[in-house]
């Protein structure tokens, strides 16, 4: 009886008791191939923040590990991804004052609050929650999160110095500002996007951000091109120990604690709306389901470990999942083994990290961002669903405008708002029946007609006392 609650608790471990010695050399492939791919993403979200560059690794390696064990899903990789890295610099940024370490520590903080909240949901099993906000209110956050990321590394590829803080004024300077380019920079941006591009187009199965992260780092470590002006993630590369940094908790200020409260919500949100999607998405072309209270756990869990191991929050990794699925990875082993490289090039690669260009970083956060940009599939709700599309643009440009934490209480707000019409004011029909006697919803023109003597009535929503009123005035 126990060892049935400790599965049920831990589902990962039924997998690993009963693995299939066959699945190995497919799951060894995806684990090597998502953690290339991992490695220099988790680096350049790290940019984001602010913070050491090491940092990313350290979100990789036990929220994976975590991940295995928790989750229901084969296919699903967790670990630092756009979304939740802009929301935490969002937040974090204008509290640290300036101060690294301070930064660091509020990214910790919030992940763990993130974590405590996503296993407080699951425990009054909230898994449904996934619902709460639209696909149009979610594409039109990813949008503004994509733009705003893309915006905001546009300094570093061009190499000015400073730049705004917000994102309108950050696009009105760079027109002004075009003659302060960094010539050394803007080339050795170029060098890393064609190169990008070139593997993606002639080699799509090669891991495009590795190979350029890696080439790039050669090339500022070979030529010394931080004497040239060109900013590396360690000016002082090579005379500043970066490895396995440590930050202390000690001087931390707890009344910040009360400024994180509702931005962790919000992540919490975000996060497992996002996670649940990319779950569900692959767990149907693979022909299982997922259990939305377990993953809801499993993502609070593997927060609760990344903050324990001085990372920041993580979610569902969409670019390296699809990696995992396109490689052939079988079960959630490949998140271990991928863990497991990320952890050898930690501890035995960091002095090389120290010479990665943030220009490069710049490029390849672009890059990842722009697969996020959906705006023609927001343009295509136009036609299709009005209300999707006026949605969609409100969150979009809510973000754009008010920047990411409004924008995104804007959309848990829009959602709520969402909610409470569809059940104050629900959808109701008059049903039928057709020449087979089935019973239909009737129309004026699907030739469905109402039983002689009986009228028939759907309200498409319980009966409560805020929309009785409405029901009778429907029914009458």
């Amino acid at each position: 009886m126990n060892g049935k609650r400790i599965i049920k608790w831990i589902p990962g471990l039924s997998l690993l008791f009963t693995y299939k010695r066959e699945y190995f050399g497919y799951d060894l492939k995806a684990g090597l191939s998502v953690a290339a791919v991992a490695l220099p993403v988790a680096i350049a979200y790290t940019e984001l923040l602010g913070i050491n560059p090491i940092v990313g690794l350290y979100a990789c390696i036990f929220p994976m590990m975590i991940y295995a064990l928790f989750g229901t899903s084969c296919q699903l990789i967790t670990g630092p991804d756009a979304a939740t890295c802009a929301v935490i610099a969002a937040v974090v940024i204008p509290l640290s004052a300036g101060d690294e370490n301070t930064r660091w520590q509020l990214a910790i903080i919030m992940t763990a609050m993130t974590g405590f909240w996503c296993i407080l949901a699951s425990h009054f099993r909230l898994g449904a929650f996934t619902d709460f906000l639209s696909r149009p209110i979610l594409q039109g956050l990813l949008n503004g999160v994509a733009i705003t990321i893309m915006v905001g590394q546009i300094s570093k590829v061009l190499g000015f110095e400073t730049s705004p803080v917000q994102l309108i004024e950050k696009l009105i300077e760079v027109p002004f500002r075009l003659l302060e380019v960094h010539w050394p920079t803007l080339v050795l941006s170029l060098l890393t996007l064609a190169l990008l591009l070139g593997i993606r187009h002639y080699r799509q199965r090669w891991p495009a951000p590795l190979i350029a992260m890696v080439v790039m780092t050669y090339l500022s470590w070979q030529f010394d091109l931080a004497n040239y002006g060109v900013a590396i993630v360690n000016q002082e590369a090579g005379h500043v120990d970066l490895f396995l940094p440590v930050v202390s908790m000690s001087s931390f200020q707890p009344g910040l604690l009360r400024e994180l409260i509702v931005p962790s919500i919000n992540l919490a949100v975000i996060s497992f709306v996002s996670f649940m999607m990319t779950a569900r998405s692959f767990a149907s072309k693979n022909g299982y389901d997922v259990d939305a209270d377990q993953e809801l756990k499993a993502l609070g869990i593997a927060n609760i470990a990344a903050a324990l191991s001085q990372g920041f929050a993580v979610s569902a990794a969409s670019s390296r999942t699809a990696v995992n699925d396109s490689v052939g990875g079988k079960t959630q082993l490949v998140s271990i083994i991928a863990a497991l490289f990320i952890l050898l090039v930690l501890l035995f690669m960091t002095e090389f990290l120290a010479y990665i260009p943030l220009s490069s970083l710049g490029v390849v956060l672009i890059v990842s961002s722009w697969s996020l940009l959906s705006l023609r599939h927001i343009w295509s709700y136009r036609k299709r669903n009005r209300q999707a599309f006026t949605l969609a643009s409100f969150t979009l440009l809510a973000v754009l405008l008010a920047g990411l934490i409004t924008g995104i209480g804007f959309a848990v707000l829009l959602g709520l708002l969402q909610f409470l019409r569809i059940v104050f004011r629900p959808s109701d029909q008059l049903l039928g029946v057709d020449e087979q006697g089935m019973v239909h919803s009737m129309n004026n023109d699907n030739g469905i007609e109402p039983i002689e003597g009986l009228m028939m009535y759907r309200f498409n929503s319980p009966l409560t006392y805020f929309n009785v009123g409405y029901f009778k005035k429907r029914v009458l």
